[in-house]
């Protein structure tokens, strides 16, 4: 069975002989799976009327767990946004009734940010359905073959977690 990056990688290696394109075997098929798992996430959000970044902000929110509440330094950190955009995406999730700002019981000049019911129904409804769709797309691994899956892209993912410049 060839895929696409089978293709391609082809085509690279009868035009530049010379390049080692092996890491084309892995990371165009990581890449290429990437885009089609935006195009479904956006699918699911869209289905809740909510776009990604809202999504981003809600659930760490709701990770966070009762009272499901954030600074908006925390959140900073658990979306990888910019405070100028966090500012931005916190008003406009506050004006949809999504979340509220309140003041910060151990520091008199902070905030946190807190899911409002609402907030936390619409993430709940689009999380159950993300989960379901996602299950759909390892559909054709088996459980054996996710969790393998799963520990190779650890693999690969953690230094890039644990260095502060990536």
């Amino acid at each position: 069975m060839k895929d696409e990056v089978d293709r391609l990688v082809e085509a690279w290696h009868a035009e530049r002989p010379d390049l080692d394109v092996e890491p084309l075997h892995v990371l165009s098929r990581v890449s290429r799976l990437a885009r089609h798992l935006d195009r479904a996430r956006r699918a699911v959000f869209a289905a809740h009327g909510m776009e990604s970044w809202e999504f981003d902000v809600l659930t760490a929110l709701r990770r966070a767990g009762p009272p499901y509440e954030l600074s908006p330094g925390r959140l900073l950190r658990a979306t990888l946004v910019t405070s100028g955009t966090m500012t931005n995406r916190i008003d406009r999730l506050e004006s949809a009734g999504l979340v509220r700002r309140g003041p910060d019981p151990q520091d008199k000049r902070g905030v946190l940010v807190r899911l409002t019911d609402a907030g936390r129904t619409r993430v709940d409804a689009a999380f159950a359905d993300l989960v379901d769709r996602e299950r759909e797309l390892l559909g054709s691994l088996s459980p054996g073959d996710r969790r393998t899956l799963a520990n190779l892209l650890r693999s690969l993912l953690v230094p890039f977690d644990t260095d502060p410049a990536a």
